[in-house]
C-alpha cells in the first residue's frame, strides 16, 4: 500500500492479502486453526510467528488481519487489535495495562458500560477511578496524580454530545506520564485524527460507522505496536476477546463505503439542526457542528464536521419524548447508532437507564432527550418526518 494514497482508496484497498486465486474480493477464512507441515514447524511457529504466521483464531486470523491493516492505516496507527465488539476494546485496551493500585481519570459523560467497566469492574480489582467533567480542563488538571496511569474519554460524548479536547487533555495527561485511551465512535474515523491530536489509544466500536448496516458486532483498538502487540494482544487472546473472522468480513465491506456514508449522513444531520432551530416543541437542538453548540470552534478546529449523531431535548419530559418516538414513520427506534437507517433512542430508558436519577440530570440526560444518529435516507424525507412526529407531541 502506498503511503500517497488518499483515505477513500485506502478504504477500499488498504490491508488487502490475496490468496494463490487472486481473488477480487477479499477472502473469508473461516477456519479456528491452522496446519503444520511438521511438528518441527508447529513448534517454530509457536516460539516466534511471524506477520503472516497464523496459530488460532483467538488469536489472528488472515480476514481479521486485514480488516486490523485497513483500520491501523485509516487511522494513522501503527498498528490494531480487533475484538468481538465495541465493549471488548474499551475493557480490553483498560484492563490490559491496569493493575491493583492504579489510577485512572475518566470523563463522567460516557456511555453506560463505559461507566460500569470503570465503576464496577475495575473498582474491584483495586484501580482507583477520578471523574471529572470532560470539557474543564482544569478539572483535568486537578484531577491528575503521579499515580495516573491511564486518561479515558469519549471525544464526543453519549448521548449530550459534549467535545473534548483531544490535544489539550492529552497534554495534560502526558505531563504526568499517563496513557490516553479515546473512544472516537461518535467522531468516525472519517472525521477524527485523535492520535495525531494527541491520544495514545483509539477504540471503535465497528459494530456502529465502520459496519454501518446493523449486521454484525466488532471492535478495535488503535496504537502504538508495541502496545498493540507487547501488552493488548497477550490479554485479548487469552481471554477471549477476538473478533470472529466472518464479522472482520463483513467490517471490510463497510469499510468500503464509510467515507461516502458518514459524509452524507453529516450533511444530513446538520440540515435537520438547522431546519429544527427554535422550534416550540425543543427546549434544545444539540449538534456540535452547528454555530449554537457550545463548543462549535473546537469541533471545527478537531474534526471539521459535526458528525452523524444530533440531540433534542423535547418539551414535557418522558410523556413528550415517547409521543413524538411513537409518532416516528421513517426512523426506527432502537437503541444502536451510525447505521445506514436513521434511529432514535431514548437515552434515560434505555442505554442510561441504570444511571440514578440525579446522576443523569447532572450529566444533561433529561427525560426529554432524544439521540437521533441520522442515516442515509433523503433528507428532505428526515426532516418532514422528525417535523410530523414533534407536531404529535402535545404542546406544553
Amino acid at each position: 500500500m502506498s503511503d500517497d494514497w488518499k483515505m477513500r482508496t485506502r478504504l477500499v484497498h488498504g490491508g488487502t492479502r490475496r490468496s494463490q486465486w487472486g481473488e477480487v474480493s477479499e477472502a473469508l477464512f473461516l477456519t479456528q486453526g491452522f496446519v503444520y507441515d511438521t511438528a518441527e514447524a508447529a513448534q517454530a511457529r509457536f516460539e516466534a510467528a511471524g506477520p503472516d504466521d497464523f496459530i488460532y483464531a483467538r488469536y489472528g486470523n488472515p480476514t481479521v488481519a486485514m480488516f486490523e491493516q485497513r483500520m491501523a492505516a485509516l487511522e494513522g496507527a501503527e498498528d490494531a487489535f480487533a475484538t468481538a465488539s465495541g465493549m471488548a476494546a474499551v475493557s480490553g485496551a483498560l484492563t490490559a495495562m491496569l493493575r491493583a493500585g492504579d489510577h485512572v481519570v475518566a470523563a463522567r459523560a460516557l456511555f453506560g458500560s463505559c461507566l460500569y467497566v470503570l465503576e464496577e469492574v475495575l473498582s474491584r480489582f483495586g484501580v482507583e477511578v477520578t471523574f471529572v467533567d470532560g470539557t474543564d480542563l482544569d478539572q483535568w488538571r486537578a484531577a491528575m496524580r503521579p499515580d495516573t496511569r491511564v486518561v479515558f474519554f469519549e471525544t464526543v460524548a453519549n448521548p449530550t454530545l459534549d467535545v473534548v479536547d483531544i490535544r489539550a487533555v492529552s497534554a495534560i495527561a502526558h505531563e504526568v506520564g499517563a496513557t490516553v485511551v479515546a473512544d472516537n465512535v461518535f467522531a468516525t474515523p472519517v472525521f477524527s485524527d485523535a492520535i495525531a491530536q494527541g491520544a495514545d489509544v483509539v477504540v471503535y466500536s465497528a459494530t456502529k460507522h465502520i459496519d454501518g448496516q446493523g449486521r454484525v458486532l466488532g471492535g478495535v483498538i488503535l496504537g502504538r505496536q508495541e502496545f498493540i502487540r507487547g501488552t493488548v494482544e497477550p490479554y485479548m487472546k487469552h481471554t477471549g476477546g477476538s473478533m470472529s473472522p466472518f464479522n472482520a468480513w463483513v467490517l471490510l465491506k463497510g469499510l468500503e463505503t464509510i467515507d461516502l456514508r458518514v459524509r452524507a449522513q453529516a450533511a444530513t444531520a446538520m440540515a435537520l439542526a438547522e431546519a429544527l432551530q427554535g422550534h416550540d416543541r425543543l427546549a434544545r437542538v444539540i449538534y456540535p457542528g452547528h454555530p449554537s453548540h457550545p463548543q462549535h470552534d473546537l469541533v471545527v478546529r478537531q474534526t471539521g464536521e459535526g458528525g452523524t449523531i444530533l440531540a433534542l431535548d423535547i418539551r414535557g419530559g418522558q410523556a413528550a419524548a415517547f409521543a413524538f418516538l411513537n409518532a416516528l414513520e421513517v426512523v426506527l427506534i432502537s437503541n444502536n447508532l451510525g447505521d445506514a437507517k436513521s434511529i432514535a433512542t431514548h437515552p434515560a430508558t434505555t442505554t442510561h437507564q441504570r444511571l440514578p436519577d440525579a446522576q443523569k440530570a447532572r450529566l444533561g440526560i433529561t427525560p426529554g432527550l432524544v439521540r437521533l444518529s441520522v442515516g442515509i435516507e433523503d433528507s428532505a424525507d428526515l426532516v418532514e418526518d422528525v417535523r410530523r412526529a414533534l407536531d404529535a407531541v402535545p404542546a406544553g
